[in-house]
């Protein structure tokens, strides 16, 4: 969440921030929560001080008259302090859960708008799609034709939009892991093969929706826990509740994970096949850094991205994402949209990577902090972003490196990891 000291001071700044993400929150509502419960406190405290001090006098000697009535006044002060301090717990439970509502501070370079409004701003290109002297078909026929893909039996077993892997699949999903671990590593990442369940106080800490419809989240049933939907979530939660040192800074960790997200309302032709299911695995980067070191992280993170896709040979685009688009952690975000011939008529360009910078945002809810040099307490900044989402990358893969005989070729970078296989041979 944002610093709640500053609910006041930039009252206005922070409806203008909550307009430009498209998103309600009633920030005078919270403001207002917050004074009751500064309310609350003050007369609990009076309350409080004042049984100490009839405790303080029931010690001494005193006539019965004034015993009586001073046991009595701590009869009703006890009562009344458990009315109160009731009265608290609910107003501070309303309280903070509205003001976790509440996104963090767009960046100031951030674009405003929306996706749908034209405000994504394109940074670079590189790389150029490929041109076909055949028509190409989707990775849905691609994997069909090769036996790679099986969605119609994982929807008997599993429902719809899961799916199995099947022969050199399944080793192109392990390379791209370990070659995007091996990558991360090289730049000072520490590999972690993370839990797939988290608990609810971790998920809410790093910003992600529990509960509820719009939630994306698998919550399980009759537990306080959930799958993870990103590695983010139990790589932000690594150090919660914890004051770290100065000195130990950037801490950097690359995550191996499958990813459950119940993707509601994600129907659509561009969510067909792997591009959105409710089940994938995905290599994750995640950065504790210094406050003023963060935006220097954040490209960082996303220069590894663009190492990646340009050691696979995909022709993609660099993203500024809108405000509209961050979601309430991150203060801003770019996105990595590779091509996809599968995709539309002629192909199109779609996101297989984000990087966010969340600031201080993630932290404070979950309690990371450190101690300066001075012996300051501080809260770090905590950063995210997608080393390879195996299902997108797939995609990506088998779209672009088809050949007309239905024939599947591996790119370069992932042949040691490919156990001997050069090429994947249509089977039909």
């Amino acid at each position: 969440m944002i610093d709640l000291k500053l609910l006041k001071e930039r009252r206005e700044q922070i409806k203008e921030n909550i307009k430009n993400r498209r998103m309600k929150v009633d920030v005078d509502e919270v403001i207002k929560l917050g004074d009751e419960r500064l309310d609350f406190l003050s007369k609990v405290e009076k309350l409080r001080n004042r049984r100490n001090e009839v405790a303080a006098n029931m010690k001494q000697k005193l006539e019965d008259i004034k015993r009586k009535a001073l046991i009595e006044e701590g009869k009703k002060l006890k009562d009344d302090i458990a009315e109160l301090e009731q009265k608290l717990e609910n107003v501070e439970k309303l309280y903070y859960d509205s003001a976790k509502k509440i996104p963090n501070f767009s960046d100031e370079d951030a674009p405003v708008g929306s996706e749908d409004e034209g405000a994504v701003i394109e940074i670079k290109k590189v790389g150029t799609p490929r041109v076909f002297n055949f028509k190409p078909l989707d990775h849905v026929e691609l994997g069909k034709k090769n036996d790679l893909i099986d969605f119609e039996t994982a929807t008997k077993v599993s429902g719809n939009k899961f799916y199995y892997l099947k022969n050199e699949a399944v080793m192109l999903e392990l390379a791209l892991s370990q070659f995007a671990i091996t990558v991360a590593v090289k730049h000072g990442f520490t590999p972690v093969i993370t839990p797939d369940v988290a608990k609810t106080e971790i998920l809410e800490g790093i910003g992600f929706s529990p509960r509820g419809e719009e939630s994306n989240i698998y919550a399980l049933d009759g537990m306080s826990e959930c799958l993870v939907g990103t590695a983010e979530i139990t790589l932000g939660g690594y150090y919660s509740g914890q004051i770290l040192k100065e000195e130990d800074f950037p801490i950097r960790f690359v995550g191996l994970s499958h990813c459950f997200r119940r993707e509601a309302g994600g129907a659509g032709q561009f969510s067909k096949g792997l591009y959105r299911v409710h089940q994938f695995s995905k290599v994750e980067m995640f950065v504790y850094s210094l406050p003023d070191e963060s935006k220097n992280e954040h490209m960082n993170i996303l220069s590894i991205e663009e190492e990646i896709f340009q050691a696979l040979g995909l022709a993609y685009r660099v993203v500024d994402t809108p405000t509209a688009d961050l979601g309430a952690p991150a203060a801003r975000k770019f996105d990595i949209e590779a091509w996809l011939p599968g995709r539309g008529e002629n192909g199109e360009y779609g996101e297989v990577t984000s990087c966010s910078n969340c600031l201080d945002y993630q932290s404070r809810s979950l309690g990371i902090r450190y101690k300066d040099k001075d012996g300051k307490i501080n809260y770090c900044h905590t950063l995210n972003g997608t080393a390879i989402a195996i299902s997108r990358a797939l995609v990506a893969i088998i779209e672009n490196y088809q050949n007309e005989d239905g024939s599947i070729d591996i790119p370069e970078v992932l042949l040691p990891y490919m156990c001997g296989i050069t090429k994947i041979n249509a089977r039909s």
